[in-house]
């Protein structure tokens, strides 16, 4: 699953960019020098896992985010910084928040939810060329031949017109399964899960949550299919730098217990719709990264693809449970290793062990 992250000029995205994924400057593909990082997934239960089994390997599940130029009228006209933008699956929209002097905002002042507005207008506009040129070409299909399909893709991107036509960004209609399927193949921007990244000045970061708060019950509330995570880039260039104790030491001066990069991630997979299950033994704990709500069957496809395909039930038990019992014997013993079969649900937090063919 791949993030983008995006933004005006001069809000931090690429600073961003580079602390979450250690990606630099040098690592640069395609036309429109979009960079590729990938990003570890904060779990503190790998380590208590990892306690009780001693393995030789502990592996962080993994997300993927792609740095864009600044967006802009310009760019959304490019067809490469297009189509690189409509395969992702989420947006992460960096909103400078700081003010400052030394940095100049293109716009002569900083106004996160302006910026905000902004860009989506970019993003609606984008998405109803699109929409009207298909529209375009379904009327003349009309009037050839008879279909029910057509007709409901015509009445289907009719809605979507009308929708934007408003202002309104297509993740902020409500679409059955059908409709949602109809439309997948278009990757309208304005329809990707979008979170806003919150760029804080130092002044700010000791109230980080309270600011966050303030835009996601103000003016970020009722927007569906978005999440808000607040972060001040001066700090986490710092936090960068550091060990872990000291990280932590400095982060309590501030008053925050995580960084703002982890609430990023956390809030990267909850806007994506994933979840964590885990799998734990001596030879290694490690986190795996599925759709919510899937069946033990998929979950066992992530680790290979044979044993979803063999798969024929799988032991559960709760992480907390196999660090507090000191591994599987004690929770055997407690009667808590489940045996799960192909309509289980796999929960977050969740330890499998999958029996296959």
């Amino acid at each position: 699953m791949r993030t983008a992250i995006i933004g005006l000029p001069m809000t931090g995205k690429t600073s961003l960019f580079t602390i979450l994924t250690g990606v630099h400057e040098a690592a640069r593909v395609g036309s429109m020098e979009t960079r590729i990082g990938v990003a570890k997934v904060p779990d503190a239960r790998l380590n208590a896992l990892a306690a009780i089994f001693d393995p030789p390997k502990i592996t962080h599940a993994v997300v993927e985010y792609v740095d864009f130029p600044a967006i802009s009228k310009e760019a959304l006209r490019d067809p490469s910084y297009l189509a690189s933008l409509r395969v992702v699956d989420a947006l992460a929209h960096v909103l400078r928040v700081f003010e400052s002097d030394v940095v100049p905002h293109e716009k002569g002042s900083v106004d996160a939810v302006r910026d905000l507005e902004d860009v989506e207008m970019e993003l609606v506009l984008s998405d109803l060329v699109v929409v009207e040129k298909r529209l375009e070409r379904l009327e003349k299909d009309r009037k050839k031949i008879k279909s029910p399909e057509i007709d409901l893709e015509f009445a289907l991107l009719e809605r979507c017109k009308k929708a934007l036509e408003e202002n309104q960004p297509l993740r902020s209609l409500e679409l059955s399964a059908e409709d949602e399927k109809r439309i997948r193949g278009f990757q309208f921007l304005s329809q990707k899960p979008m979170l806003y990244v919150l760029n804080l000045g130092e002044d700010d970061a000791a109230k980080m949550r309270e600011v966050e708060d303030q835009y996601r019950n103000g003016p970020l509330a009722g927007r569906p299919h978005t999440a808000v995570a607040a972060v001040c880039g001066k700090i986490e260039a710092e936090l960068a730098e550091l060990s872990p104790e000291e990280a932590r030491d400095y982060l309590e001066s501030y008053g925050l217990s995580v960084s703002g990069l982890e609430r990023i991630i956390s809030a990267t997979y909850s806007v994506l719709g994933l979840m964590s299950f885990l799998t734990a033994g001596e030879t290694e704990v490690r986190a795996w990264t599925v759709p919510l709500h899937s069946t033990a069957p998929k979950a066992a496809g992530a680790i290979h693809s044979d044993f979803e395909k063999k798969f024929i039930r799988a032991e559960v038990v709760n992480w907390k449970a196999l660090v507090d019992l000191n591994g599987y014997p004690g929770v055997r013993e407690k009667g808590l290793l489940r045996l799960e079969g192909k309509e289980y649900i796999v929960q977050e937090g969740d330890v499998l062990v999958i029996r296959h063919g």
